[in-house]
Protein backbone atom coordinates (compact mmCIF):
# COMPACT_ATOMS: atom_id res chain seq x y z
CA UNK A 1 0.00 0.00 0.00
CA UNK A 2 1.27 3.20 -1.15
CA UNK A 3 0.82 5.79 2.13
CA UNK A 4 1.51 8.67 0.08
CA UNK A 5 -1.95 8.96 -1.38
CA UNK A 6 -3.90 9.28 1.96
CA UNK A 7 -4.31 12.32 4.09
CA UNK A 8 -6.18 11.33 6.75
CA UNK A 9 -4.51 10.33 10.25
CA UNK A 10 -7.60 8.41 11.65
CA UNK A 11 -10.31 6.31 10.38
CA UNK A 12 -13.70 7.44 11.69
CA UNK A 13 -15.85 7.42 8.56
CA UNK A 14 -15.66 5.35 4.83
CA UNK A 15 -16.57 9.34 3.53
CA UNK A 16 -13.32 10.66 4.72
CA UNK A 17 -11.54 8.98 1.81
CA UNK A 18 -11.64 8.09 -1.65
CA UNK A 19 -12.42 4.77 -3.40
CA UNK A 20 -9.02 3.86 -4.08
CA UNK A 21 -7.73 5.03 -1.15
CA UNK A 22 -10.72 1.88 0.05
CA UNK A 23 -9.59 -0.26 -2.65
CA UNK A 24 -5.81 0.72 -1.20
CA UNK A 25 -6.91 -1.09 2.44
CA UNK A 26 -8.63 -4.12 0.60
CA UNK A 27 -5.92 -4.83 -1.52
CA UNK A 28 -3.32 -4.69 1.34
CA UNK A 29 -5.86 -7.00 3.95
CA UNK A 30 -5.62 -9.47 0.99
CA UNK A 31 -1.97 -9.86 0.85
CA UNK A 32 -1.36 -9.95 4.72
CA UNK A 33 -4.03 -12.77 4.37
CA UNK A 34 -2.18 -14.76 2.16
CA UNK A 35 1.36 -13.78 4.19
CA UNK A 36 -0.64 -14.90 7.58
CA UNK A 37 -1.73 -18.20 5.78
CA UNK A 38 2.06 -18.41 4.48
CA UNK A 39 3.33 -18.29 7.97
CA UNK A 40 5.17 -14.89 7.32
CA UNK A 41 6.46 -12.82 10.23
CA UNK A 42 4.35 -10.16 10.54
CA UNK A 43 6.28 -7.48 13.33
CA UNK A 44 4.92 -3.96 11.38
CA UNK A 45 3.70 -2.86 15.18
CA UNK A 46 6.78 -4.32 17.18
CA UNK A 47 7.70 -1.63 20.26
CA UNK A 48 3.61 -0.61 19.71
CA UNK A 49 0.93 -0.27 21.97
CA UNK A 50 -3.03 -0.17 20.97
CA UNK A 51 -5.77 0.72 23.48
CA UNK A 52 -9.16 -0.97 22.72
CA UNK A 53 -11.52 1.55 24.53
CA UNK A 54 -14.92 -0.35 23.98
CA UNK A 55 -18.07 1.20 25.98
CA UNK A 56 -20.28 -1.19 23.79
CA UNK A 57 -19.01 -5.09 24.33
CA UNK A 58 -18.01 -7.14 21.49
CA UNK A 59 -16.43 -10.58 20.72
CA UNK A 60 -15.54 -10.71 17.00
CA UNK A 61 -14.52 -6.79 16.86
CA UNK A 62 -12.49 -7.07 20.15
CA UNK A 63 -10.83 -10.58 19.76
CA UNK A 64 -9.98 -9.91 15.65
CA UNK A 65 -8.19 -6.21 16.39
CA UNK A 66 -6.59 -8.03 19.40
CA UNK A 67 -5.20 -10.99 17.24
CA UNK A 68 -4.20 -8.47 14.69
CA UNK A 69 -2.22 -6.61 16.52
CA UNK A 70 -0.55 -9.28 18.45
CA UNK A 71 0.07 -11.03 15.35
CA UNK A 72 1.75 -7.41 13.82
CA UNK A 73 4.18 -7.76 17.12
CA UNK A 74 2.42 -5.36 19.23
CA UNK A 75 0.70 -5.51 22.89
CA UNK A 76 -2.94 -4.90 23.46
CA UNK A 77 -4.82 -2.87 26.94
CA UNK A 78 -8.26 -3.50 26.48
CA UNK A 79 -10.74 -1.04 28.91
CA UNK A 80 -14.61 -1.63 28.73
CA UNK A 81 -16.94 0.68 29.84
CA UNK A 82 -16.62 -0.35 33.54
CA UNK A 83 -12.43 0.34 33.51
CA UNK A 84 -12.33 3.90 31.41
CA UNK A 85 -13.38 7.08 33.07
CA UNK A 86 -15.84 7.58 29.54
CA UNK A 87 -19.41 9.04 30.95
CA UNK A 88 -18.67 8.89 34.73
CA UNK A 89 -17.35 13.07 35.10
CA UNK A 90 -13.98 13.29 33.40
CA UNK A 91 -14.02 15.69 30.36
CA UNK A 92 -13.27 13.44 27.03
CA UNK A 93 -10.71 15.47 25.82
CA UNK A 94 -8.99 14.79 28.88
CA UNK A 95 -9.50 11.31 28.36
CA UNK A 96 -8.20 11.51 24.98
CA UNK A 97 -5.00 13.35 25.97
CA UNK A 98 -3.53 11.12 28.87
CA UNK A 99 -4.25 8.09 26.61
CA UNK A 100 -2.54 9.36 23.95
CA UNK A 101 0.90 9.63 25.82
CA UNK A 102 0.41 5.80 26.95
CA UNK A 103 -0.20 4.18 23.53
CA UNK A 104 0.20 4.58 19.84
CA UNK A 105 -3.65 4.00 18.56
CA UNK A 106 -6.84 4.05 20.30
CA UNK A 107 -9.47 1.82 18.58
CA UNK A 108 -12.60 3.01 20.02
CA UNK A 109 -16.43 1.13 20.02
CA UNK A 110 -19.61 3.55 20.99
CA UNK A 111 -22.65 5.01 21.16
CA UNK A 112 -21.78 8.85 19.75
CA UNK A 113 -20.29 9.35 16.44
CA UNK A 114 -19.50 12.63 18.64
CA UNK A 115 -17.45 10.61 20.89
CA UNK A 116 -15.07 8.84 18.35
CA UNK A 117 -14.47 12.17 16.71
CA UNK A 118 -13.83 14.65 19.95
CA UNK A 119 -11.00 11.36 20.34
CA UNK A 120 -9.52 12.02 17.34
CA UNK A 121 -9.02 15.74 17.86
CA UNK A 122 -7.59 15.66 21.18
CA UNK A 123 -6.00 12.09 21.54
CA UNK A 124 -2.57 13.25 19.36
CA UNK A 125 -2.75 9.75 17.81
CA UNK A 126 -4.69 7.85 15.40
CA UNK A 127 -8.00 6.85 16.09
CA UNK A 128 -9.95 4.14 14.64
CA UNK A 129 -13.97 3.34 14.92
CA UNK A 130 -14.26 0.37 15.35
CA UNK A 131 -18.48 0.77 15.71
CA UNK A 132 -20.56 3.39 16.34
CA UNK A 133 -24.65 4.35 16.33
CA UNK A 134 -23.81 5.91 12.71
CA UNK A 135 -21.26 3.94 11.04
CA UNK A 136 -18.90 0.87 11.07
CA UNK A 137 -16.72 1.21 8.65
CA UNK A 138 -14.13 -1.89 9.71
CA UNK A 139 -16.76 -4.01 9.28
CA UNK A 140 -17.59 -2.74 6.02
CA UNK A 141 -14.56 -2.52 4.27
CA UNK A 142 -13.78 -6.44 5.69
CA UNK A 143 -17.34 -7.24 4.01
CA UNK A 144 -16.28 -5.79 1.27
CA UNK A 145 -12.59 -7.97 0.99
CA UNK A 146 -15.28 -10.62 0.98
CA UNK A 147 -17.10 -9.92 -1.45
CA UNK A 148 -14.03 -9.15 -3.61
CA UNK A 149 -12.46 -12.73 -3.29
CA UNK A 150 -15.75 -14.32 -4.07
CA UNK A 151 -16.96 -12.54 -7.00
CA UNK A 152 -14.00 -9.88 -8.18
CA UNK A 153 -14.32 -6.39 -8.87
CA UNK A 154 -16.99 -4.61 -7.12
CA UNK A 155 -17.97 -2.18 -8.99
CA UNK A 156 -19.82 -4.68 -11.67
CA UNK A 157 -22.30 -6.17 -9.06
CA UNK A 158 -25.29 -5.35 -7.55
CA UNK A 159 -25.39 -5.58 -3.46
CA UNK A 160 -28.55 -5.97 -1.78
CA UNK A 161 -29.20 -4.73 2.21
CA UNK A 162 -32.64 -6.51 3.91
CA UNK A 163 -33.25 -5.73 7.21
CA UNK A 164 -32.91 -2.62 9.41
CA UNK A 165 -31.54 1.13 8.47
CA UNK A 166 -28.72 0.83 10.79
CA UNK A 167 -25.02 1.69 11.27
CA UNK A 168 -23.90 -1.37 9.07
CA UNK A 169 -26.66 0.47 6.34
CA UNK A 170 -25.61 3.57 6.38
CA UNK A 171 -22.15 2.45 6.20
CA UNK A 172 -22.65 0.76 3.24
CA UNK A 173 -24.32 3.24 1.28
CA UNK A 174 -21.23 5.69 1.61
CA UNK A 175 -19.34 2.50 0.21
CA UNK A 176 -21.32 2.14 -2.77
CA UNK A 177 -20.96 5.57 -3.13
CA UNK A 178 -17.07 5.48 -2.97
CA UNK A 179 -16.34 2.80 -4.75
CA UNK A 180 -19.36 2.91 -7.35
CA UNK A 181 -21.45 -0.59 -6.93
CA UNK A 182 -25.07 -1.02 -7.50
CA UNK A 183 -26.72 -0.74 -3.99
CA UNK A 184 -30.39 -1.71 -3.13
CA UNK A 185 -31.54 -1.14 0.49
CA UNK A 186 -35.06 -2.81 1.55
CA UNK A 187 -36.09 -1.28 4.89
CA UNK A 188 -39.44 -1.17 6.70
CA UNK A 189 -41.55 1.93 6.72
CA UNK A 190 -39.95 4.21 10.06
CA UNK A 191 -36.50 2.45 10.08
CA UNK A 192 -34.72 3.76 6.59
CA UNK A 193 -31.08 4.47 6.74
CA UNK A 194 -30.04 7.96 7.75
CA UNK A 195 -31.68 10.19 5.79
CA UNK A 196 -28.36 12.71 5.64
CA UNK A 197 -26.13 10.02 4.64
CA UNK A 198 -27.90 8.92 2.23
CA UNK A 199 -28.91 12.27 0.31
CA UNK A 200 -25.15 12.83 0.06
CA UNK A 201 -24.44 9.46 -1.15
CA UNK A 202 -26.90 9.63 -4.24
CA UNK A 203 -25.79 12.99 -5.22
CA UNK A 204 -22.23 11.52 -4.96
CA UNK A 205 -23.28 8.80 -6.82
CA UNK A 206 -26.51 9.06 -8.86
CA UNK A 207 -28.44 6.29 -9.66
CA UNK A 208 -26.62 3.73 -7.93
CA UNK A 209 -28.26 3.62 -4.06
CA UNK A 210 -31.97 3.14 -3.86
CA UNK A 211 -34.04 2.26 -1.14
CA UNK A 212 -37.38 0.59 -1.39
CA UNK A 213 -39.86 -1.42 1.04
CA UNK A 214 -40.19 -4.08 -0.72
CA UNK A 215 -37.44 -6.78 -0.27
CA UNK A 216 -38.45 -8.75 -3.54
CA UNK A 217 -37.30 -5.79 -5.41
CA UNK A 218 -34.14 -5.09 -3.34
CA UNK A 219 -33.33 -8.87 -3.51
CA UNK A 220 -33.68 -8.99 -7.70
CA UNK A 221 -30.63 -10.07 -9.28
CA UNK A 222 -28.30 -9.36 -6.27
CA UNK A 223 -24.81 -10.71 -6.39
CA UNK A 224 -24.54 -10.17 -2.66
CA UNK A 225 -27.38 -10.23 0.00
CA UNK A 226 -26.51 -8.64 3.19
CA UNK A 227 -28.69 -9.36 6.62
CA UNK A 228 -27.93 -7.96 10.58
CA UNK A 229 -29.79 -8.18 13.38
CA UNK A 230 -33.22 -6.32 13.50
CA UNK A 231 -32.62 -4.64 16.81
CA UNK A 232 -28.95 -2.97 17.65
CA UNK A 233 -27.15 -3.06 20.51
CA UNK A 234 -28.83 -0.72 22.62
CA UNK A 235 -32.34 -1.28 21.53
CA UNK A 236 -32.94 -4.65 23.32
CA UNK A 237 -36.13 -2.98 24.68
CA UNK A 238 -37.83 -2.51 21.03
CA UNK A 239 -36.69 -6.15 20.12
CA UNK A 240 -40.27 -7.64 20.27
CA UNK A 241 -42.25 -4.99 18.77
CA UNK A 242 -39.51 -4.80 15.54
CA UNK A 243 -39.76 -9.01 15.29
CA UNK A 244 -43.67 -8.07 14.15
CA UNK A 245 -42.49 -5.08 12.22
CA UNK A 246 -39.71 -7.13 10.03
CA UNK A 247 -41.01 -10.25 9.57
CA UNK A 248 -41.77 -9.66 5.75
CA UNK A 249 -37.54 -9.22 5.78
CA UNK A 250 -36.34 -12.25 6.90
CA UNK A 251 -33.81 -13.91 4.44
CA UNK A 252 -35.72 -17.44 3.94
CA UNK A 253 -34.79 -19.96 0.84
CA UNK A 254 -37.73 -18.52 -0.70
CA UNK A 255 -36.66 -15.00 -0.64
CA UNK A 256 -32.94 -16.12 -1.72
CA UNK A 257 -34.07 -17.74 -4.68
CA UNK A 258 -34.72 -14.28 -6.15
CA UNK A 259 -31.38 -12.94 -5.96
CA UNK A 260 -28.81 -14.80 -8.68
CA UNK A 261 -28.20 -18.12 -8.02
CA UNK A 262 -24.49 -18.06 -7.25
CA UNK A 263 -24.91 -15.35 -5.01
CA UNK A 264 -23.73 -15.07 -1.60
CA UNK A 265 -24.92 -14.12 2.02
CA UNK A 266 -23.40 -11.88 4.29
CA UNK A 267 -24.09 -11.36 8.02
CA UNK A 268 -21.90 -9.50 10.23
CA UNK A 269 -23.08 -11.75 13.35
CA UNK A 270 -24.47 -12.80 15.64
CA UNK A 271 -26.80 -14.09 13.81
CA UNK A 272 -30.49 -14.30 15.20
CA UNK A 273 -31.26 -17.61 13.66
CA UNK A 274 -35.30 -17.50 12.61
CA UNK A 275 -35.52 -14.04 12.93
CA UNK A 276 -33.21 -11.72 9.89
CA UNK A 277 -32.08 -15.24 8.42
CA UNK A 278 -33.59 -19.11 8.34
CA UNK A 279 -31.02 -21.75 9.86
CA UNK A 280 -31.41 -23.41 6.47
CA UNK A 281 -29.74 -20.12 4.67
CA UNK A 282 -27.39 -19.28 7.61
CA UNK A 283 -26.12 -23.04 7.03
CA UNK A 284 -26.44 -23.48 3.40
CA UNK A 285 -23.50 -23.28 0.61
CA UNK A 286 -24.44 -19.94 -0.26
CA UNK A 287 -23.36 -18.37 2.90
CA UNK A 288 -19.80 -17.16 3.79
CA UNK A 289 -20.37 -15.97 7.01
CA UNK A 290 -17.07 -17.39 8.44
CA UNK A 291 -14.85 -16.45 5.52
CA UNK A 292 -16.47 -12.89 6.37
CA UNK A 293 -15.70 -13.07 10.43
CA UNK A 294 -11.68 -14.09 9.74
CA UNK A 295 -11.35 -11.89 7.32
CA UNK A 296 -12.25 -8.95 9.82
CA UNK A 297 -8.63 -10.13 11.50
CA UNK A 298 -6.86 -9.44 8.03
CA UNK A 299 -8.51 -6.07 7.43
CA UNK A 300 -8.23 -5.00 11.19
CA UNK A 301 -4.22 -5.90 10.44
CA UNK A 302 -3.91 -3.04 7.37
CA UNK A 303 -6.18 -0.49 9.23
CA UNK A 304 -3.62 -0.75 12.35
CA UNK A 305 -0.67 -0.94 9.91
CA UNK A 306 -1.36 1.96 7.82
CA UNK A 307 -2.02 4.66 10.94
CA UNK A 308 0.84 3.00 13.44
CA UNK A 309 3.21 1.67 11.23
CA UNK A 310 3.91 4.19 9.01
CA UNK A 311 5.36 3.91 5.29
CA UNK A 312 6.47 1.09 4.55
CA UNK A 313 9.46 0.47 2.49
Amino acid sequence: MSHGIFMQTHLLTLSDFSGDELTAFIERAIKLKKETQAGIDQRQLQGKTVCLLFEKPSTRTRVSFEAATYGLGGQVIFMSARDSQLGRGEPLKDTARVLGRYVQGLVVRTFGQDVVEELAHYAGIPVINALTDLYHPCQVLSDMMTVIEEKGPIKDLKISWIGDGNNMANTWIEAASLLGFQLSLACPDGFSPNHDILDKAQRRAPGLIELVRDPMVAIAGAAVVNVDVWASMGQEAEQEKRIALFQDYQLDSRLLQRAKETAIVLHCLPAHRGEEVTEEVLEGPQSVIFDQAENKMHMHKALLEHFLAGPRK
